[in-house]
């Protein structure tokens, strides 16, 4: 493997990849963002994906510069693939990342997209601004491939290297060097995906997946919260058989599980076929934070304590457990919907960036130690510190020691539960 590599993109996927790759080979990391890039020279990763030690040993030049890009002839790229107010997919980071590697691309070379994307997106939307940007013709000059990412944030067992990856190819021969390239480095092995259209369908699927499963959990919970039963006991009991799938309810937030989906509906209509079960899932999923509000409305009610003017914390911000990402946690949504019922809600987050959740969501954290004492707590993100606490947390947090408190993934121990407190679980 003679191939000189970059990665354009050093986020959550694109570091790790270049880590991977930079153990081995002499890397080219590419960022527009120079405070990223400057932390990165540091030997700090502040997405914590990266452990430092790994970070230092890895040969990467990292440099927000394109120019630089005119060396490597192997070129992968990492950017965001967010969705619009509207849930539309934006490919602008994508696009804009597409001009700067054609800007820069030398004949030879190939381009490997990781980005999330619908079926296409690849050689319909990006191979004409590589070419526009280049002057050169794809297919002939330059070739283009795709490999979707699977990184999990803080999953520290299922990483880069020991998920099996998907590839594909313009053509077989540019298949079997993308192949061996991403081989030289993943243990998990390679699978060769016959096209570049059938690589981007596995990985929107993926997500979709989960998404309308979890959406099924969802719905679950929304029924028997009506009927006055546990949800988790009932999991837990039809878990017993060999073929159940064990998903669980919460909120559906992030860069993938949450966005994904949209971007298979958005090539659905494309082509003429609205997808009915993927968006009533998405939209299931989408109102769980304003169940949880208006859940928790009616125990303040039952308590006979005044609604507007009640001091609520929660207990968590980032869109999943023990990692500082904060995009597109639907924590918001509960907190948001709290706020319109005039409750005074004060946020914590034992991982969260308290600058990037003020420029985020306009949400000031409050550090643990400063919480006051509330009616009520929803543990929102199960970080670790929050379980480690356990119960006895609440008779700080808590005024008197008693209350409402709202697991939103059954994360506590119900068996263990003083009786003071009045335990919601989602």
């Amino acid at each position: 493997m003679k191939r000189k590599i970059a990665i354009v993109g050093l986020g959550y996927v694109g570091l790790p990849v270049a880590v991977a790759f930079g153990e081995k080979h002499s890397v080219v990391g590419f960022d527009i963002n120079k405070n990223r890039i400057e932390t990165l020279k540091s030997g700090i990763d502040y997405t914590n994906e990266v452990e430092p030690k790994d970070l230092a040993k890895a040969k990467i030049e990292f440099t927000s510069e394109g120019a630089k890009l005119k060396e490597a002839d192997f070129i992968i790229v990492s950017v965001p693939t967010p969705i619009n107010a509207h849930n539309q997919p934006d490919l602008t980071p994508l696009l804009k990342a597409s001009e700067t590697v054609g800007a820069n691309l030398q004949k030879g070379a190939i381009v490997v997209y990781e980005s999330t994307v619908y079926p296409g997106a690849t050689e319909d939307d990006c191979v004409p601004v590589l070419e526009k940007a280049s002057g050169l013709e794809c297919g002939k000059d330059f070739f283009v491939g795709y490999s979707p990412e699977r990184i999990n944030p803080g999953d520290k067992v299922h990483t880069f290297t020991t998920i099996t990856k998907v590839v594909s190819g313009q053509t077989s021969e540019v298949l079997e060097i993308i192949a061996d390239v991403y081989a030289s480095v993943v243990t998990a092995g390679v699978h060769k995906a016959s096209s570049i259209k059938v690589a981007e369908a596995a990985k929107v699927i993926e997500n979709t997946q989960r998404d309308v499963n979890i959406a099924l959990m969802n719905e679950l919970a929304l029924i028997f919260d009506r009927v006055g039963i546990d949800t988790a006991e009932v999991l837990e009991a039809a878990g017993t058989k060999w073929n159940f799938l064990k998903f669980t309810p919460g909120l559906v937030g992030g860069h993938c599980i949450g966005v994904d989906p949209y971007y298979l509906t958005h090539k659905a209509e494309m082509v003429g076929h609205h997808p009915e079960v993927i968006l009533a899932g998405r939209r299931i999923n989408d109102d769980i934070g304003r169940f949880v509000a208006t859940s928790l409305v009616k125990k303040l009610i039952k308590h006979n304590l005044p609604v507007q003017g009640a001091r609520v914390t929660v207990l968590g911000l980032t869109f999943k457990e023990n990692v500082p990402d904060l995009r597109n946690s639907r924590v918001i949504d509960i907190i948001r919907e709290l706020q319109e019922y005039g409750i005074d809600v004060q946020v914590t987050d034992a991982y969260a960036d308290p600058g990037e959740a003020v420029r985020e969501y306009d949400v000031t954290l409050t550090p643990y130690d400063e919480l006051l004492a509330a009616d009520a707590v929803v543990l929102a993100v199960s970080h670790n510190e929050y379980i480690e606490a356990g119960w006895t947390q609440f008779e700080r947090l808590l005024k008197h020691g008693k209350g409402i408190v709202m697991d939103i993934k059954s994360a506590l121990d119900k068996d263990s539960r003083p009786e003071i407190i009045d335990l919601w679980r989602l």
